[in-house]
């Protein structure tokens, strides 16, 4: 099977795997799985990450990262009438999740589906169905049961407490767009088995050792918080963003310089920059003014390396989000690049 054949393969798995952060054990097993089978060895973090080693010709070892955790929710409290209220896992827009289907799972291992809407969800009922505001305490999830009552729910085995996730409903179409929910950042975690596989069948070896990083708490800001202290640089392997006075593209790898944390190390983007014009790699140089990565927390964490970001250009971003083919190719030609394999 082709590379790329593979990594839209496993996205496809990867975005129907449930997995809002804090609630990723069975995609993490299913990683790992995947990497050990290609030969390289694992070890997990006390919180739940990932790390894959593999071997260089050079004793320094350099760090990617991309994230399994995706947004989500988590059942807030039951109401009499058998809907539930939720909280927020992750930062989106409410009506970007507006009439999704969803999962509740609760701890004891049931799943229920169900639908999440606004309370006036009906312009035929609702005076103010257009107008209501989205905000947590206006929305519910309509579970698919016999329910009519908190006791209902409660014999179900739901609680507060208990995750809920959003459906992903991918597709790949045959222009090579790739519509799903969870692109962020399981696109990029495909990316990178993807080039584990390269890696092992072609018997390819980077210049330095590597550690890649699969984080399950990024998008609650504090994924790669800790990292391996023999990693000395790092890059985020996560999405490059599409919109107004921004320059990202689907078809493209998008090489960020500053989000909203601050600027990333200027040799290193410099380097990826060179790496790109050197190769023919479609890129794009971009500035995310409302982003932060897996780098942005290990820094935070105190950990004393350099950093930089990449990522194929996702549209609608923490919505009903969209990339190509072309931008899933571009990051792993990048990522070639930059380990230098041989």
């Amino acid at each position: 099977m082709k590379t790329i054949d593979y990594i839209v393969e496993t996205l496809n798995k990867l975005v129907n795997t449930p997995s809002p952060s804090g609630y990723t054990k069975k995609i993490m097993d299913y990683v790992r799985t995947e990497a050990e089978g290609f030969g390289y060895t694992c070890e997990m973090s006390r919180k739940g990450g990932l790390v894959i080693s593999v071997e260089g010709r050079e004793k320094e070892t350099i760090g990617l990262s991309a994230h399994v955790d995706t947004l989500g929710a988590m059942v807030r409290s039951i109401d009499s009438d058998g809907t539930l209220r939720f909280t927020m896992v992750g930062g989106y827009t409410l009506h970007s999740v507006e009439g999704s289907y969803c999962k509740i799972h609760t701890r004891d291992g049931r799943v229920y589906s169900g639908t999440i809407l606004i309370k006036s969800s009906s312009v035929h009922s609702y005076d103010d169905a257009r107008t209501m505001e989205r905000t947590d305490r206006n929305m519910l999830v309509r579970i698919d049961e016999i329910v009519e009552s908190k006791d209902d729910v409660l014999a179900l085995g739901i609680s507060s407490g208990d995750y809920i996730s959003f459906d992903a409903v991918f597709e790949y179409t045959d222009k090579g767009f790739i519509k799903s929910r969870h692109l962020d950042d399981k696109a990029s975690v495909a990316v990178l088995l993807g080039l584990l596989k390269e890696m092992s069948e072609k018997r390819l070896v980077p210049d330095k050792s590597v550690k890649i990083l699969i984080s399950n708490y990024e998008e609650v800001g504090f994924g790669a918080s800790w990292i391996p202290e023999d990693i000395t640089e790092i890059i985020a392997v996560d999405m490059g963003v599409i919109g107004d006075d921004l320059n990202g593209s689907e078809y493209k790898v998008s090489i960020c310089a500053k989000d909203s944390t601050g600027p990333y190390d200027y040799d290193m983007t410099d380097r990826l920059i060179s790496l790109a014009k050197e190769n023919d790699i479609d890129y794009v140089v971009d500035i995310f003014p409302h982003y932060g990565s897996d780098v942005s927390a290990a820094l935070r964490g105190g950990h004393n390396i350099r950093g930089a970001l990449i990522g194929q250009g996702v549209h609608s971003s923490h919505g009903m989000e969209r990339t190509h083919i072309k931008g899933l190719e571009n990051t792993l030609r990048l990522l070639r690049a930059y380990l230098k394999l041989k």
